[in-house]
């Protein structure tokens, strides 16, 4: 991985270029706790040669997985980074192209990028909380918990 903050400030922008045989998810994780981004939005373009989505299964309450097992285009990787419990924790989602030109999407679990994965990460200068809500299954941003700076706005 190789990074470059392309944007100086409260608000940096960062592009971050994944290599051949990276994990996405866990590249992406570690330049987020590295950087201690608390409130950023994430998008990419690029390749994977093997890739795991999933759609979220509310009995369950856990993710079904969907294996991608062969090279596909990354046509939309859009996601946020919050900090939850363990750190900031990138939640990304990805539409990927197949050779035949259907699509297979959803929440990334993993990513082997091939060849590349270009990256742009726009951080703000607050800091988004995610909480587990064991209810739902999930870790999900918190309004109610503390933020850096910003007002919570609630209708009525």
């Amino acid at each position: 991985m190789k990074w470059q903050q392309v944007q100086e400030g409260p608000s940096a922008v960062y592009v971050v270029v994944l290599d051949a045989g990276e994990d996405a998810v866990a590249e992406l994780t570690a330049f987020a706790r590295d950087r201690s981004l608390g409130a950023s939005q994430v998008t990419a373009v690029g390749a994977f040669s093997e890739a795991v989505v999933g759609w979220f299964d509310r009995q369950a309450k856990d993710y079904r997985r969907i294996p991608v097992q062969e090279q596909c285009e990354v046509l939309s990787l859009i996601g946020d980074i919050a900090v939850a419990d363990d750190g900031p924790t990138p939640h990304l989602h990805a539409v990927l192209g197949l050779s035949d030109g259907s699509t297979r999407g959803g929440h990334l679990l993993s990513g082997r990028v091939w060849p590349t994965l270009e990256v742009v990460v726009r951080d703000s200068p607050t800091e988004l909380a995610k909480t587990h809500r064991p209810d739902i299954g999930l870790a999900l941003i918190d309004l109610g918990r503390s933020a850096r700076r910003g007002t919570v706005h609630r209708p009525g």
